[in-house]
């Protein structure tokens, strides 16, 4: 597989409607996701004291970040308010290769600000709440 470049990591808001339509949320300069899974000990004494986890249980997480320019578009506002309401919409992230996460998230950090001299920039975290898709590309 060849590099992919990251401006092409992109995530986007859905709008809520029936088929949903995804916009990409404009300013980002960068994006990222992280999966966890929280094991369930399984370990006994036939364990070997070996530590042992129980296979496809427990706690699964996605959490996604991203920071860039502050550029008040359409998808921003959108995401403004439902960090404002704490509302868990459909987010999407979409990467280089085709690869796409999909999921119902809500905005836990949305943070906004500037410096004398420089432009304005924001930064946001979104929790995953409930099931996650992951759709590897064709």
């Amino acid at each position: 597989m060849t590099s992919q470049p990251g401006s092409l990591v992109l995530l986007k808001v859905g709008d809520g409607g029936a088929p949903e339509t995804f916009t990409p949320v404009g300013g980002l300069v960068l994006t990222s996701f992280i999966h966890r899974n929280e094991g369930i000990d399984a370990t006994t004494l036939d364990s070997g004291a070996w530590h042992e986890l129980l296979e496809g249980a427990g706690m699964r997480t996605v959490s996604i970040s991203g920071s860039g320019r502050f550029t008040d578009s359409a998808a921003e506002e959108a995401v403004r308010a439902n960090a404002m309401n704490a509302s868990i919409r459909n987010y999407r992230i979409t990467f280089g290769n085709g690869d796409v996460l999909s999921g119902k998230f809500q905005i836990m950090s949305y943070q906004r600000g500037g410096a004398n001299g420089n432009i304005e920039v924001y930064s946001l975290s979104l929790a995953s709440s409930g099931p996650i898709t992951f759709t590897p590309a064709p």
